[in-house]
């Protein structure tokens, strides 16, 4: 059996030939991405809030085994991100490419199916991993348990997000979102049954809510391939026929361009967690107030990143179709975006840090107002990083569009090893900086790495053919 099932007529995307029209067109696909990655991002939140509720030993195994999980989630989200330029660029060509497309989203599945055994031996190694580690051998029984119970949906989460790439490269990205939410709802009312047994259920607590997560995980990838099948402008892609008919050479091609991706992932998410382990090397109030102001930033992340996701798939569009202003257009919008998206949250965080800190914590409490404190001095900080992590995240995607996926990942591999953490180390322990100098050391990292990806981009924009 073959993929064929079009023409030989070709009609390249339309693009506008002009700014506002670009600026629109990424806008409307931008929006409701960073809408749906902080929907997603809100199943992770809903769980370590009700988890808490089970007291501190299972918030700590939790927070033990979302270390592991996350670094599965960071190995395969190159198969995952491939689809994007892959998929754009074969409709920037084509609109009508519907083989090629289909090809390309079923060997980035194929991918994710066949890594799935190697990450059940990752997770079935967390328990012995951490306590080879030096952590609490219940605490890392615990981790073990709850890992595993996530797992099961490692797979699901990351083929909706392969369909939702698909989805948004043909500017499908409101439904998505509310699907999204639809799964995140789930996960909350399967995190009251399973984790305090609501309703005659199994009380299985910190397991409780691995297994609601990967049932919500489950579920949403279904409620995608039902939605894709129905839907007037994704049917006609036909996008699972021939499932399980190979396709080697765009196999490879998604893995070219996936595993650099994974590790620019791992890279970035792995120096924030060594970040964490230089400010327990200082105290238990450094990591408490670390970790809450990381989540500030990452909340605030998400509009950069989902403005970022959608110039990835423009510059695709733009490159497919061989229209080099247009994919100068597309990138230069999607980093002006991303900046004054991310300002929008960096202004308020660097104007009102304790403010923001006493949202996270009962300022009435003596035991608080340390950490409080500590949050607020940080977030100033925090606040001028976020400017170099809005240019940073644009000009990597726009270089995913692009396809060009090897530089950045050497680029950022010594922004964050070779200068940020080094630096962040070296502040905090050899000045009197302390906790705020690991905060610094991030800054410079991700200073390192918007000048570098920033340079690529424009030599490969007026490099363009």
């Amino acid at each position: 059996m073959t993929d064929t099932t079009q023409t030989n007529q070709h009609h390249k995307t339309e693009l506008p030939t002009a700014w506002p029209g670009e600026l629109k067109a990424l806008l409307a696909l931008g929006i409701p991405m960073a809408l749906t990655q902080l929907a997603q991002f809100s199943i992770y939140t809903i769980d370590i809030l009700m988890i808490g509720r089970l007291g501190p030993t299972e918030l700590a195994a939790a927070a033990l085994g979302t270390v592991v999980y996350f670094l599965l989630w960071m190995l395969g989200f190159g198969p995952v991100m491939a689809v994007s330029p892959l998929v754009s660029q074969a409709l920037g060509a084509d609109v009508a490419d519907r083989d090629n497309v289909r090809i390309s989203v079923r060997m980035a599945l194929w991918t994710i199916v066949f890594m799935s055994p190697f990450m059940l031996v990752l997770v079935i190694l967390t328990e012995p991993m951490a306590v080879l580690a030096g952590q609490d051998p219940a605490q890392s029984a615990k981790a073990g348990a709850y890992v595993l119970a996530l797992a099961a949906g490692w797979p699901f989460a990351l083929g909706t997000m392969v369909l939702r790439n698909f989805l948004a490269a043909l500017g499908k990205t409101r439904i998505p979102l509310v699907l999204v939410l639809l799964s995140v709802a789930l996960n909350a009312g399967l995190n009251a049954l399973l984790i305090f047994g609501m309703f005659g259920f199994p009380e299985w607590g910190l397991v409780g809510a691995g297994i609601a997560s990967s049932i919500s995980y489950m579920v949403g990838f279904f409620l995608f391939v039902i939605y894709i099948n129905w839907d007037k402008k994704s049917a006609p892609f036909l996008l699972f026929k021939n499932l399980f008919t190979p396709h080697w050479q765009r196999l490879r091609e998604v893995v070219r361009l996936g595993w650099p991706i994974s590790l620019t992932t791992v890279f970035e998410g792995m120096l924030f967690n060594a970040c964490l382990l230089l400010v327990g090397l200082i105290g238990i109030i450094e990591i408490a107030a670390y970790q809450i102001a990381l989540n500030v930033v990452a909340l605030a992340f998400m509009l950069p990143w989902g403005l970022s996701m959608a110039g990835a798939i423009r510059v695709g569009l733009a490159k497919g179709a061989g229209n080099p202003m247009a994919v100068k257009r597309a990138g230069i919008l999607t980093v002006i975006t991303s900046v004054i998206g991310i300002m929008l949250f960096a202004v308020p965080i660097a104007l009102m840090p304790e403010t923001i800190a006493g949202l996270y914590m009962d300022a009435a409490k003596p035991d608080n107002v340390l950490v409080i404190t500590l949050v607020a001095s940080f977030l100033p900080i925090a606040a001028a990083f976020m400017f170099f992590d809005a240019v940073q995240v644009a000009a990597n995607q726009i270089l995913r569009g692009l396809k060009d996926v090897r530089w950045p990942m050497v680029a950022t591999g010594i922004s964050y090893w070779v200068i940020g953490f080094p630096a962040a180390a070296y502040l905090a322990f050899a000045t009197p900086l302390g906790a705020k100098g690991v905060w610094y050391g991030l800054l410079l990292g991700l200073l390192s790495a918007s000048i570098l990806l920033s340079y690529r981009f424009w030599r490969l924009a007026w490099g363009v053919r």
